[in-house]
């Protein structure tokens, strides 16, 4: 008998080099949610942050452009997707939570200085 995966919905940050061309940014957007997705996993939303500031200098880049991506997915199969994320190069960083529910939308507060 087949063991059934169950997905769990989680939420992931990736930053992508700010130096690619939009093309190249869709293009490496597409390789992530499609690592997703040849799993059995679902996308529910993608929230496109833009380009932002690092916090800190990250491989010798100061900016990146950051998606928020709140998808489901077996959780046996994280462990894959960080190795995929790991040999991707235009991936500045990334970080996967569990999450939920999945927001209408994303406001950040403003600060003030």
């Amino acid at each position: 008998m087949a063991k059934t995966l169950t997905n769990n919905l989680y939420e992931g940050m990736y930053i992508l080099s700010s130096s690619l061309s939009d093309d190249a940014r869709q293009k490496a957007l597409d390789k992530i949610t499609q690592g997703m997705t040849k799993r059995g996993g679902e996308i529910h939303k993608i929230f496109d942050q833009g380009r932002r500031k690092l916090a800190y200098e990250m491989e010798k880049k100061r900016e990146g452009h950051y998606y928020l991506i709140f998808f489901s997915v077996p959780g046996s199969f994280i462990p894959e997707m960080w190795k995929d994320y790991h040999l991707n190069e235009d991936l500045i960083r990334f970080l996967t939570l569990r999450a939920d529910k999945v927001p209408e939308k994303i406001e950040f507060p403003t600060l003030d200085v």
